[in-house]
């Protein structure tokens, strides 16, 4: 005799209960807030950042003009014409030149002046607010203080010069010459801001390394080139990256330096985005100067995805070195 064994019936899925009005407006809340939040900063960039480069992007397809407006469609024939310029070219040496006579020094310079201003000194907020006297200077009186200086006739390094027998130097009709002075106006701007954000950088790094250091009989030299450079190395990479943004649309400084010209009577140092004024404002060209503007940003893109993977590569060698440390102590035991 067999028994069979009914299955018991399933068991009713429970009821769903509704959340309540103020339950959805929580959930609603902390799914929805932080976007909002943040939102602000996006709708910023989208109407002064997205919306501009967009539309620059829209005007270099077109022979636009500064009073005429839109004209005929011509595709990339405004890359192709501005790429096909050599004042294009002159104005794109003429940045990089001056961007590497600034550049270099006024990283080398924030160094010094930051691990000088990290020392155990008297008045270190005087000093400290010193350095950035430079910076709060506008450009109109720091253009006018070094076109003085650097004039050709009259001007005070020229004076110094002539008392000891040597040419005067032609600082406006000369290319390089032209390329120190307006570097020197940039580095002597910019020097004591990247200055003090690297002292920063090395007021957050730990004092008992450098006590460990010193009672080892590590000096000043080692301990800064072992511990602070390798310590702050971010914060380097940052400077670097915004001195390089920076250097590469640099205008101020050699508009101001020859208000007669746009970067000297034969070009010796317009630079790119002085090339672009002048194209957009002086040859009333939209449509040119908006291609010019799209180079430069390619451009600088290249240089930013460049300093990047230095970056990266610097760091993961350094990690690397740190993984290998263990082991060689491990074979020295």
């Amino acid at each position: 005799m067999t028994v069979t064994m009914k299955r018991p019936a399933p068991a009713a899925p429970p009821e769903k209960i509704k959340p309540t009005f103020r339950q959805r407006l929580n959930i609603w809340d902390v799914k929805a807030s932080p976007y909002l939040y943040i939102s602000p900063f996006f709708v910023l960039f989208a109407l002064v950042g997205l919306f501009p480069l967009v539309y620059t992007f829209y005007v270099s397809l077109y022979d636009w003009h500064l009073l005429k407006g839109q004209g005929e469609f011509v595709g990339l024939g405004n890359f192709a014409e501005v790429l096909a310029d050599r004042f294009f070219w002159n104005s794109l040496f003429n940045t990089m030149s001056i961007f590497l006579l600034s550049a270099i020094p006024q990283l080398a310079g924030a160094l010094v002046i930051a691990a000088v201003l990290d020392q155990n000194i008297r008045g270190k907020t005087f000093w400290r607010m010193s350095v950035l006297i430079p910076y709060v200077v506008t450009p109109v009186a720091v253009a006018l203080i070094f076109t003085y200086m650097f004039n050709e006739q009259h001007g005070l390094i020229n004076s110094v010069l002539s008392n000891f027998g040597i040419d005067p130097i032609m600082w406006r009709t000369e290319t390089f010459p032209s390329h120190v002075a307006v570097a020197s106006m940039v580095n002597w701007r910019w020097t004591g801001y990247n200055a003090l954000i690297l002292l920063a950088a090395m007021q957050a790094v730990p004092r008992d390394i450098y006590e460990s250091a010193a009672i080892d009989g590590a000096g000043a030299i080692r301990r800064f080139f072992s511990i602070t450079l390798p310590s702050i190395r971010p914060t380097m990479i940052f400077v670097v990256i915004t001195s390089t943004i920076g250097g590469l649309q640099i205008f101020t400084e050699p508009r101001l330096f020859d208000p007669t010209y746009a970067g000297g009577p034969e070009r010796e140092f317009q630079t790119t985005v002085l090339y672009l004024w002048e194209m957009a404002f002086q040859r009333q060209d939209f449509g040119a100067a908006s291609a010019i503007a799209w180079l430069l940003f390619l451009i600088i893109i290249l240089f930013g995805v460049l300093n990047l993977a230095l970056s990266r590569r610097i760091a993961s060698s350094d990690g690397k070195r740190q993984r290998r440390r263990p082991a060689v102590k491990g074979k020295t035991k």
